[in-house]
């Protein structure tokens, strides 16, 4: 069968056959299958049948069927029936590169405080060759929101960030941005945005209104002042069909009329031809807007981050034409922007110093070969070993590893040299390291490697999974809950099928303080609320002294168990789930009747083996926050 396996558009890989002709002669194949798959997995918004990845990236059945297996054994995909799931603990990739960058560290707080402080959404963005990717996204909740994820790959011609970053392009950044436009017109490599939408036809108020924008630009350029009047014109102006097009006035100079058309026809530029304009007033101005180029309604302004000199990221801060016109966002936010990013720029230098006097970090080997030795074992022919140790490299990057040459490399994963270099060689060949003076560094491209689909999962999706097989090993209910005030909601349940088993429905609320769920939770409060504790059977505490020596134990014990205070004939045991730094975020239980055990068999059988699946869900919860707060519900 023919492989697929060339880079998608908006990669800045022209064609297939270029690619693959260009592949060096130590790259290591399966590590380009593999990922591959992932990059399929990714663009299906994180599922997709084992014969639609087949079909997909070309590969046989049974190399899909073995790289699947690999990817599940490192725990990147999760197998369901026919269906391949990317799992949390592949985003352990992009977190490699974000610790690297070590912006999200340093300048995510100051994003989350200018989003509070105008009740916008704020992104920041890296340049990721003629695209942008999200390292950031502080979102305004609202019925009309921003859709964008971090690791989302835009083309730079539709975005504010874009003509920033294009103001250092080179001649070879803008031939190939030229060449990914002729390739693909519609914009289909990005999956992110809607496609490229038709030309539209202008009438003669917008022939006038670009004469106007061509001399304001004009009298800007002389007297050297922002281009304000320039980008009046441009953004009060409205578009007729869809409003997703400004057009720059170099490109609406000498646009021919169609033969035979009427007095409004005109031949115009496709969205974003007016890119190079664009790049060269933000070059003047310093910063840039979006005025509905990605879709109608969605406007931003945005600033560079500056670096050493050099644009470090994009912060933009990202509206709706129902709140702001694009003249109203920059007019109204710029000088609070400009603020933010002068704060910015001045962590970056004391990051910068305090760097400076640190001592490189070093990783601490991986475990690898130990690990590699034993899925062998257990899987045979269908662990594909060198592909686990291709992007075992990824993670050997991190914070204080943005930079590691081929020795580093090797001892921070634990491979001989050979296998690391070839790893190495095949990333770059396929734009997920760059190689300069033999120090490697990650790219942008890494968070292409399931991040999107994955930022947006809630706890309740990380721990469905293990909520389902702790309940097939137990064979009884079990549930996620969360703490709302003196309430524990459902978020998360597997219910079994027995005659006499509970029945609760996720959203359900009741009373945290006579279940196993609320007492895990209330006991890590500093002033847990004990009031209004009504005895909802014989055996409720209610006395607010004995059940505050029950929360003690509770925390000191690290469970809880309940036996008939919440109703008659229900026993249940619950340990709490915590976030990275420790906090209780939730909570998981295994409910029964009383007749199915006694409390000291739910302490000796349910106890370790519900210990062990929140261990599970937290580890996969601890990767999926580093960078992102995890919505709880």
């Amino acid at each position: 069968m023919q492989s697929n396996l060339a880079p998608a558009p908006g990669t800045g890989t022209s064609s297939a056959a270029g690619a693959e002709a260009a592949v060096p002669a130590e790259a290591v194949t399966p590590l380009i299958r593999g990922i591959a798959v992932l990059r399929r997995l990714t663009d299906a918004d994180g599922v997709s049948s084992l014969s639609g990845l087949e079909r997909s990236t070309g590969l046989a059945r049974s190399t899909v069927d073995r790289i699947t297996a690999t990817l599940a054994r490192r725990g990147y995909v999760r197998l369901d029936g026919r269906d391949a799931v990317l799992a949390p603990r592949l985003m352990e990739l992009g977190n490699a590169y974000l610790a690297a960058l070590r912006l999200p560290r340093l300048l995510d707080a100051h994003a989350d405080a200018l989003a509070d402080e105008l009740d916008e959404s704020v992104s920041l963005a890296v340049g990721d060759q003629d695209g942008i990717r999200f390292i950031h996204q502080a979102t305004r909740r609202r019925a009309m929101s921003l859709s964008f994820r971090i690791g989302d790959l835009l083309p730079a011609e539709r975005t504010a960030p874009g003509p920033l970053f294009a103001t250092e392009w080179g001649d070879r950044e803008w031939a190939r941005w030229h060449e990914r436009r002729a390739a693909d017109p519609e914009d289909r490599g990005f999956p992110a945005v809607p496609a490229r939408s038709r030309p539209i036809e202008y009438g003669e108020d917008d022939r006038n209104y670009e004469k106007d924008r061509s001399d304001a630009g004009r009298t800007n350029s002389k007297n050297g002042k922002d281009l304000t009047a320039a980008k009046d014109l441009t953004i009060t102006k409205g578009i007729t069909v869809g409003e997703d097009l400004t057009v720059g006035n170099s490109l609406a100079a000498d646009r021919p009329q169609e033969p035979g058309a009427g007095r409004s026809a005109r031949r115009l530029p496709t969205l974003g031809d007016d890119f190079e304009q664009r790049t060269a007033e933000a070059r003047e101005a310093g910063w840039a807007l979006d005025d509905q180029l990605i879709e109608p309604g969605l406007v931003a302004l945005s600033m560079p981050v500056r670096e050493a000199g050099r644009i470090a990221c994009v912060v933009s801060v990202v509206s709706h034409t129902s709140r702001h016109t694009a003249a109203d966002l920059r007019d109204t936010l710029l000088p609070r922007l400009r603020d933010a990013v002068a704060a910015m720029e001045q962590e970056l230098r004391e990051a910068q110093h305090a760097e400076s006097v640190m001592p490189r970090a070093t990783a601490a080997p991986s475990g690898l070969a130990v690990w590699t030795g034993a899925s062998k074992q257990e899987l045979g022919r269908d662990f594909i070993e060198s592909l686990a140790r291709g992007l075992t490299v990824i993670t050997a990057f991190g914070e204080g590893r943005a930079e590691l040459n081929l020795t580093e490399v090797a001892q921070a994963t634990g491979l001989a040299r050979a296998t690391a270099r070839r790893a190495l060689i095949t990333l770059e060949h396929l734009g997920y390291v760059t190689a300069h003076d033999r120090v490697f560094r990650l790219t942008p491209r890494v968070l292409g490697l399931g991040f999107p689909p994955l930022s947006r999962t809630s706890l309740a999706e990380i721990a469905a999974p293990h909520l389902t097989e702790l309940s097939q090993r137990l064979h009884d209910s079990v549930s996620l809950a969360v703490l709302t005030g003196d309430e524990i909601q459902y978020t998360g349940r597997v219910s079994t099928s027995r005659v006499m088993s509970v029945h609760i429905t996720i959203g359900t609320r009741l009373p945290a303080y006579p279940t196993a769920l609320g007492r895990v939770m209330l006991a890590d409060l500093p002033e847990p609320p004990l009031t209004e504790l009504l005895p909802l059977t014989p055996r409720t505490i209610t006395d607010p002294a004995r059940l505050k020596a029950v929360l003690d134990r509770v925390r000191e014990e690290g469970y809880a168990l309940v036996d008939g205070e919440l109703e008659v004939g229900l026993r249940s045991v619950a340990v709490p789930v915590r976030e990275r730094g420790g906090r209780v975020v939730a909570a998981v239980n295994v409910a029964m009747h009383s007749s199915r055990r006694t409390p000291e068999e739910c302490v000796a059988e349910v106890l370790p083996e519900l210990r062990a699946t929140v261990g599970r869900i937290e580890e996969d919860l601890w990767v999926a926050g580093r960078f992102r707060r995890v919505p709880r519900t």
